[in-house]
């Protein structure tokens, strides 16, 4: 997407299946983008400081240990005035299939160091096996 509207822009996924597909996909909508295979808890090793973050999918996967090296990570890529957006299964989402849901209380906790939170929001996650989706957060956070 961030390619599409000629961000430079860098993929990063612990699964090389993952990075091949995504590497497929840019190629076949003509946008460039580079893909990396990487863990997000060590962003440190890219390399790279990055000015804007996109997550969708990563930050509802982590337990509360990987949450809290996670968010550790971000900062060591992202200087201060760096934007994160994050799209996250919510806590208002019913049932029991899928990550573990999160609540607004838990990403306030996880960036209340060093992040400054500009919003959370209700939204919705996209799903391909169900078009009613699944109910998130969008999240907009600022590094200090």
């Amino acid at each position: 997407m961030a390619a599409s509207l000629d961000y430079e822009a860098v993929g990063v996924d612990m699964s090389l299946r993952a990075i091949e597909l995504a590497t497929t996909k840019a190629t076949e909508r003509g946008v460039e983008a580079r893909f990396v295979v990487a863990d997000g808890l060590r962003l440190v090793d890219l390399g790279e400081q990055f000015d804007t973050v996109l997550d969708c999918g990563l930050f509802h996967v982590l337990d509360d240990g990987e949450r809290e090296r996670y968010v550790g990570s971000l900062a060591e890529v992202v200087p201060p005035g760096g934007l994160y957006y994050m799209l996250c299964f919510s806590d208002r989402q019913p049932g029991n299939w899928g990550p573990r849901r999160v609540t607004q209380d838990e990403i306030r906790v996880a960036f209340s160091a060093g992040w400054r939170i500009e919003s959370i929001e209700s939204a919705v996650i996209d799903l391909t096996w169900d078009p009613a989706g699944a109910l998130a957060w969008q999240v907009a956070a600022t590094r200090r």
